[in-house]
């Protein structure tokens, strides 16, 4: 298949020098809040707005071909499906544009059969539920058998029951085919369960790319600690050097951490909740404070805890099962021990 890259890709909307490359397979996320440019992004790879900048399928340059001429596969968060043809028409759309007309039944055929619309070749968008709309404008835009996929929050306009079936079906579908594809959304949840590799997109610019797990260890702008909505952000000062060590303090509270000198100034700090540990004894190592446990709130895998250390409230998850063996309660004392290198410089 395809690697898609983008070299310092702008427009008179909104995309600013965006630099990326997509591997060949690989499903990628672009995560970005409303007005993000996500839109704007997949409109310009499938050639649909203008753009400065270059882009490059499989190394070769594709500025200078129509929208025709890319191969690309685009589904809009809307499907936009031709409401006076039926589910068979629809998907031969695009082959009967390309004039591949000794390709259409065959085609088609297959196509019915991957996304399971066999049944429905007939009926008319009308006639069909959100989910099933969603798999005939994907089949549509599968059809001339696109270099690229572009999907535009595809799971945005679906009831939660069927958006959680088409996003297991839609990745799968994926996998199989082994078709480069970019999926934008707004949804974090989407990004935890489909991709290796997200892009976090704000105003146009790409802030941060990499696994999710890298991004929430190590968010690198204030953008996308508030796009993540990532908790225990404090800003501090530096009181002491000493070494590979560093002591910061905020808001009365003093923490030492690991510092390898590459960032010139310390100004803030992010404690991940599941590296807060809870006891009700303290413990003997750097970084332990007694506190006060002030909420508690269950989820469905782990306990969301408030305490505060003074003036300073930190959020801690637990997992379920150590919450209800420790057997905590809403007022009591308890100690809390940060290690070091979970002191993440940002």
């Amino acid at each position: 298949m395809t690697e898609i890259q983008l070299k310092d890709v702008s427009n008179k909307y909104i995309l600013k020098k965006i630099n990326l490359t997509i591997s060949s397979k690989e499903l990628f996320i672009v995560l970005g809040p409303s007005g993000a440019g996500k839109t704007t992004l997949l409109k310009t790879i499938a050639g649909l707005v203008s753009y400065e900048g270059s882009i490059f399928f499989d190394g070769e340059p594709i500025d200078h071909l129509p929208p025709e001429e890319r191969k690309v596969g685009y589904v809009p968060q809307d499907f936009t499906l031709f409401p006076h043809m039926t589910v068979e028409q629809n998907i031969a759309y695009g082959l009967r544009v390309c004039k591949a007309s000794s390709r259409i039944h065959s085609r088609v055929e297959e196509l019915l059969d991957i996304f399971g619309l066999r049944s429905l070749r007939n009926r008319y968008p009308k006639d069909l539920s959100g989910g099933e709309r969603q798999r005939v404008a994907i089949a549509r835009a599968l059809a001339i058998q696109p270099r690229v996929l572009l999907l535009d929050e595809p799971l945005s306009n679906l009831d939660p029951a069927t958006s959680k079936y088409v996003k297991r079906w839609l990745q799968s579908v994926i996998k199989e085919l082994g078709i480069t594809t970019l999926w934008v959304t707004h949804d974090i949840s989407e990004v935890e369960e489909l991709g290796d590799r997200v892009g976090i997109l704000y105003n146009g610019i790409l802030e941060q790319v990499g696994k999710l797990k890298e991004i929430l260890s190590s968010p690198k702008t204030d953008n996308v600690i508030n796009l993540l909505g990532l908790q225990n952000v404090f800003e501090c000062e530096v009181v002491k050097v000493d070494g590979g060590f560093i002591e910061v303090e905020f808001q009365g509270v003093r923490l030492l951490t690991l510092y390898d000198g590459e960032e010139a100034e310390v100004r803030k700090i992010l404690i991940r909740p599941q590296d807060i540990v809870i006891s009700r004894e303290p413990v003997k190592m750097f970084n332990v404070f007694e506190g006060v446990l002030e909420e508690i709130s269950e989820k469905i895998s782990y306990a969301h805890l408030k305490l505060r250390i003074n003036d300073v409230v930190f959020i801690s998850e637990l997992p379920l099962e150590v919450y209800r063996l420790m057997n905590l309660r809403v007022g009591e004392k308890v100690f809390i021990t940060i290690r070091p290198r979970a002191v993440r410089i940002i």
